[in-house]
Formats: C-alpha cells, sequence, structure tokens
C-alpha cells in the first residue's frame, strides 16, 4: 500500500511517515574509512583529510586520529603500502621526480619516498629509455628535435643525466 493511500486510511501519520524517509542513519568515521580504503589504498594524511568532511559540528577531530591509529595497527592503512602502489603504478610512465612530487602531495613522508623510490625495480634510465621509445622512434637530428624530446621526458620527471644518456643513444648510463 502507498504511503499516501496509508494516509488516507489513516495507518500513518503524515509527519511522521516524511521524517522517517528524511532521517538517514549516520555511519561512523571508521566504516567510512574502512569503505574507501576497500577502493583503493589511501595515504594516511589523504584519509585524514577526506574524513575531515564528515565530522559534525560537536564532534572531536582527535577522533580521526584514533581511527587511524586503528586502521594503522590493523594494517588496513599502510603509507609504504600506498607508496609501493603509486610508484609501481606511475613507474611506466614518469621520472623519479614526478613520483616523489605525487607521494609528497599525497602526504607522504619523506624518508618513506626516498626508501619506496630506492627499492624501485628498474633504473630511471631503463625507464626514460622506454618512454621515449614510445614516443620518438629515432635520436634527435637537429637542436630544435633535441630540445623537443628533452622537454618530453623532462616534463615526465626524468632526471637531466638519465635524459642526456637517452639523447645520447647511450644503454649504461656512462
Amino acid at each position: 500500500m502507498p504511503a499516501r493511500d496509508r494516509q488516507a486510511a489513516g495507518t500513518v501519520e503524515p509527519a511522521a511517515d516524511q521524517g522517517a524517509r528524511r532521517t538517514k542513519p549516520t555511519r561512523s568515521l571508521l566504516s567510512r574509512a574502512t569503505a574507501l580504503l576497500a577502493r583503493r589504498d589511501h595515504s594516511r594524511a589523504e584519509l585524514a583529510q577526506k574524513l575531515c568532511r564528515y565530522l559534525g559540528e560537536g564532534d572531536d577531530p582527535a577522533e580521526i586520529v584514533r581511527v587511524l591509529d586503528k586502521l594503522d595497527s590493523t594494517q588496513l592503512l599502510s603509507d609504504e603500502r600506498f607508496a609501493a602502489a603509486v610508484a609501481r603504478n606511475r613507474s611506466l610512465r614518469f621520472g623519479d621526480a614526478r613520483i616523489r612530487h605525487d607521494l609528497k602531495r599525497f602526504g607522504v613522508a619523506a624518508d618513506i619516498s626516498a626508501n619506496t623510490l630506492a627499492s624501485m625495480s628498474g633504473s630511471e634510465l631503463e625507464r626514460a629509455r622506454h618512454v621515449w621509445s614510445r614516443r620518438f622512434t629515432a635520436l634527435p637530428a637537429s637542436p630544435a628535435e633535441r630540445g623537443k624530446q628533452a622537454r618530453f621526458l623532462q616534463a615526465r620527471g626524468f632526471s637531466i643525466d638519465s635524459i642526456v644518456n637517452v639523447l645520447r643513444g647511450r644503454l649504461d648510463g656512462d
């Protein structure tokens, strides 16, 4: 029986029926954080920023820290794992400087970023050569072409040493 028919029959009061539709059960910060982490890994800082949106006026901001600590202790939240995933995802397209910048933007500590970049498989020179070969087929013949190719690699966060070695056709980095 639709709500308006129940109203007409006098079985449901109008105000009670409308109020029931408007109120939604509030989700806890822990359940919101778990739902966000179920979709993808987040850094601690990124998750804290997202959870701040759900704080009410009377809520204590320290509750977010307690939720993050609980997730950290159960290993659902890990900056090391997040940094490794970001680095692995971006390593096929970007250099160390860009990956380091992205990790900093996500709020990952500098020491975790450094450890992650040090443990990445494949050198930056190999990755730069791979990115370069997907875009260009031949070494630059003119200074203008050299500049174009260098800017392409530099915009993707590769070091000057790697760029110079790629554009000179060196594979070993000497």
